[in-house]
């Protein structure tokens, strides 16, 4: 295969998450499986969580990073 990502299903996508690493929370934009490697010879793959901060700006971190957010009412 020499695609270099695919997009993954995940049960978050669109749901107020926080990246555990960071601490900040946004809401799980996709979740792509990509390659990673910096060689054509060895692929690395590797899927990354891509998140929407409140500010607007996306970042990424990896998907076993994400935790579901559930807010008191």
């Amino acid at each position: 295969m020499n695609e270099r990502y695919e997009y993954v299903p995940h049960r978050l996508l669109r749901h107020l998450v926080r990246d555990i690493a960071s601490g900040v929370e946004g809401e799980l934009m996709a979740v792509i499986n990509e390659n990673v490697s910096d060689s054509d010879a060895r692929a690395r793959w590797m899927k990354l969580a891509y998140i929407r901060d409140a500010s607007g700006r996306e970042f990424t971190t990896s998907i076993q990073n994400v935790e579901s957010v559930s807010r008191a009412t």
